[in-house]
């Protein structure tokens, strides 16, 4: 199976954060992962310098290619810097 991961540090959110399914919203410095199994990504965001992860609202979705899952990587990181409470981006590249 095919797994590839990207990984953002030091993202700071928009005002109102960004929304989890296990905390709820949340802000302040974070670090961005995701992980693509050749199949679909999954998001987690952590705050930066702690060890739980949390799944981004929304998260996984489908995506059939490598190069789709580092743009939607980039998109998410993107959403998180406009905070908003936004979750998983609604419109990504695939």
């Amino acid at each position: 199976m095919v797994q590839t991961s990207w990984t953002t540090t030091g993202v700071f959110t928009g005002q109102g954060g960004v929304r989890t399914d296990e905390a709820g919203v949340v802000s302040g410095e974070l670090t961005v992962h995701t992980t693509w199994n050749g199949r679909q990504a999954n998001v987690k965001i952590q705050h930066s310098g702690t060890s739980e992860w949390f799944t981004l609202t929304g998260s996984p979705v489908p995506c059939p290619s490598q190069q789709g899952s580092r743009n939607l990587h980039q998109e998410v990181v993107e959403a998180v810097r406009a905070g908003g409470g936004t979750a998983f981006p609604q419109h990504h590249p695939l």
